[in-house]
């Protein structure tokens, strides 16, 4: 029973996780990588108002399809991770920034972008942040057969010696 609950838990909490960590990686991407807050601070007139809510939102499509992407891509480390129990915040950090790295690549080729995103801090810094959050939430305790907090098994009880003159099992001498 014990593992059922641990398996309806993994299949809540690694969602969450996964939505968590994508939140994050588009507030990096949309206001570091494409400036959004400068863009948002320019506004002089309704008419430019009306434009740039035009540019938000479709920077805000390229974003949602960028990280679909992404995680689509990193739901291989995912399945990796409960499938063999990698707790590792390395291997989760390193997944989130690898897959994001890939998708920034094959971008191009899935929304028609002429050139794929040049500047890899920002890219590289949502994939870290992804993956951190992505392991504080879910990441930690992967491999719903494998308990964290697992009881430790019993120690033998101590062997006492026999009391001086006491017989005990075995051939009797004589």
């Amino acid at each position: 029973m014990d593992g059922v609950f641990r398996f309806i838990l993994r299949l809540l909490l690694i969602p969450t996780a996964v939505l968590v960590a994508v939140t994050a990686q588009a507030f990096i991407i949309l206001f570091g990588e494409w400036q959004l807050g400068a863009v948002l601070a320019g506004i002089a007139g309704p008419q430019e108002g009306v434009d740039v809510i035009a540019a938000v939102l479709a920077a805000s499509y390229l974003t949602i399809v960028l990280l679909g992407l992404a995680w689509a891509i990193g739901t291989i480390g995912i399945l990796f991770s409960e499938a063999f129990a990698a707790r590792s915040w390395i291997f989760h950090v390193s997944n989130g920034a690898g897959s994001l790295v890939l998708a920034t690549r094959l971008f191009p080729l899935v929304a028609g972008e002429p050139a794929p995103m040049e500047d890899l801090l920002y890219i590289l810094g949502a994939g870290f942040a992804g993956g951190l959050l992505y392991w504080l939430i879910a990441g930690w305790s992967a491999g719903f057969w494998k308990p964290v907090f697992s009881p430790r098994p019993a120690a033998p009880a101590p062997v006492t010696p026999a009391p001086p003159g006491a017989t005990g099992p075995g051939p009797q001498g004589g």
